[in-house]
């Protein structure tokens, strides 16, 4: 039985015989594309090679790529540990062409890797396309030998794929596996489709055209390949079973988490063995790339899924911190695959402690609110929704680990209740709030921090990242676009700018874009938004484009010097005073 290891292995050494580039996977955070929160597919590092706008120097290349959904608009976090191939973290194995082969060769690849290299059964096997993609319809029937039958075509966007509104887009083709007629399920494209039996293993995207405003689609002139199959669904597949969480690898940190426990790896504590499992891996692949719990962004995620997964623990009966102890299996499994994982292992395992032994504290209090709270309700009614805030506001409890909490006791919240208390703190909040007169203090920054959420802070690991613009303030008043000359303040979802705080003045630097120049002179925050004070130098900016920040790298090394200096100079006072 091959390992998930020896599945990597066998796919990223199969295309490098293709004369594919083995391309190590790209950090969770991605530096090039603004409009996500963690890279979530393979094809993300490779985004300015399918545009054109970056050369690597190869036109095939290979991966396998970690990729975390749990925030944003891909959010896997609530299903995890009740289905079996849910994950907040999973690998995407792929293989990429940008303007070199197309569907007369990504087609016999995926074949052969399939019914060669892995072995399985070609009965079992059949296939989507676009309805109008009658070339790949044709390239299946002569490379794979599949009726009309096993080749569906879909008339939706299942089987379209676009890179955005406008852009790069084009047909797929999806691979299914036929797990057998006793289990419950139709193909894809039949009323039960959603069933269990026909199981999507493999998607190939050819992009072949491009999108305009106007709905214009031309063809592309270099005409690429994006695949992407999942390393846990194939891997279960392979060894013989139909739920990812039984896996060797994700068999082996469920027994661990089991034998630290003290509680059988499938008995009643099962599906909190799978979900602490699962949060394992993607807490420690976060932090391993320079994510650290925070209350905002990244860092918010990070700390919902760690004490998502701490929580489970607590209701194993576990009484000490547990999820520091389990690191060591997982580098065992997956160490030499990402020897980033090992070098972050000292860092990784003393965040995870502190974490659970600061939430243990709160946690029983927490928990014993919300059983009062329960208690004072008829049966099977819902939490309101103030009880809910109550947790959040005073216990750090956010709102999806209190649904999953009252999931196991067959109760819901009032959501509705909830987002009116958290309105209705927000609003006294800006009530009481006074500025200092300065525009950055100006109270349109709580209605932009209302609509778009706090900025994300990059600057601790990179002084360079493209963002999108959010909102661009002039004269005091939103507007949709600035131009040449303009001195305005511009809001994004993303910065490697520090903000003025903690006696650290912000940054300066470069904003940049497409016919775009711009000068930053400051940066400052309030509730949670990143100020950029900038001068418009050359062409125009509008609200929604994607924009180059990139900080002045001398001044911040002087800052950060001479910030570093105050704190020794203040604890040398301490000492001496």
């Amino acid at each position: 039985m091959p390992s998930l290891n020896d599945v990597r292995s066998t796919f990223l050494n199969y295309f490098a015989k293709q004369d594919h580039e083995i391309v190590s996977a790209s950090p969770l955070i991605p530096h090039n594309d603004p409009t996500l929160m963690f890279v979530n597919s393979g094809m993300v590092q490779f985004k300015n090679l399918f545009t054109g706008v970056e050369n690597r120097g190869y036109k095939r290349a290979t991966t396998s790529q970690k990729c975390v959904r749990a925030g944003g608009k891909h959010n896997d976090l609530d299903n995890v540990g009740y289905t079996a191939r849910h994950h907040t973290f999973f690998e995407m194995l792929g293989n990429f062409s940008f303007g070199d082969y197309f569907k007369e060769d990504a087609i016999p690849f995926a074949w052969e890797l399939l019914t060669k290299e892995f072995g399985l059964n070609k009965d079992k096997l059949l296939v989507t396309v676009y309805h109008t993609d009658d070339e790949a319809a044709k390239i299946w029937k002569k490379v794979a030998g599949l009726s009309e039958d096993k080749i569906i075509r879909i008339d939706t966007n299942d089987n379209f794929w676009m890179m955005g509104t406008t852009g790069p887009c084009g047909p797929c083709t999806e691979i299914f596996y036929d797990h057998g007629d006793h289990i419950w399920g139709g193909p894809p494209g039949s009323p039960e489709e959603d069933g269990d039996r026909f199981i999507e293993i493999w998607n190939l995207v050819f992009m072949q055209n491009e999108k305009f405003e106007d709905g214009r689609m031309i063809d592309l002139e270099n005409q690429s390949i994006d695949t992407g199959m999942g390393l846990e669904r194939i891997g279960a597949l392979l060894q013989g079973k139909h739920d990812n969480y039984d896996t060797d690898l994700m068999r082996s940190l469920i027994e661990t988490s089991a034998d630290f426990s003290d509680g059988a790896p499938d008995g009643p504590g099962k599906m909190h063995h799978r979900v602490i499992a699962d949060h394992l891996r993607s807490s420690s692949f976060l932090m391993a790339d320079g994510v650290m719990p925070s209350n905002d962004g990244r860092g918010y995620v990070l700390r919902r899924i760690m004490r998502r997964a701490m929580r489970h623990a607590h209701l194993l009966g576990v009484k000490d911190p547990l999820m520091h102890r389990l690191v060591p299996a997982l580098i065992n499994k997956m160490g030499a695959a990402y020897p980033e994982l090992r070098q972050a292992q000292s860092l990784i395992e003393e965040t995870l402690r502190l974490e659970e032994k600061r939430f243990t504290q709160t946690l029983e209090r927490g928990l014993m609110l919300l059983d009062d709270e329960l208690d004072t309700l008829d049966e099977g009614a819902d939490l309101s929704g103030k009880a809910a805030f109550k947790l959040y506001d005073t216990y750090g409890f956010p709102l999806d680990l209190t649904q999953d909490a009252l999931r196991e006791k067959g109760r819901s919240v009032d959501v509705e209740g909830f987002d009116a208390a958290m309105s209705e703190q927000k609003a006294k909040a800006r009530a009481a709030w006074s500025g200092t007169g300065e525009a950055a203090d100006a109270a349109i920054w709580f209605d932009i921090a209302d609509r778009h959420g706090a900025t994300e802070f990059l600057g601790y690991d990179t002084e360079k990242a493209e963002a999108q613009c959010l909102a661009i303030i002039k004269d005091g008043g939103e507007v949709s676009a600035a131009a040449k000359g303009d001195t305005v303040q511009i809001v994004v979802n993303q910065t490697p700018f520090y903000a003025e705080s903690g006696g650290q003045v912000g940054d300066t630097g470069q904003m940049s874009g497409e016919d775009l120049s711009s000068r930053i002179t400051d940066t400052k925050k309030v509730a949670g938004v990143f100020v950029h004070f900038a001068e418009i130098t050359q062409g125009k900016l509008e609200v929604g484009t994607s924009i180059l920040l990139k900080l002045d790298h001398g001044r911040r090394v002087n800052i950060k010097a001479n910030h570093s200096a105050t704190h020794l100079l203040h604890e040398a006072l301490r000492r001496a005073l």
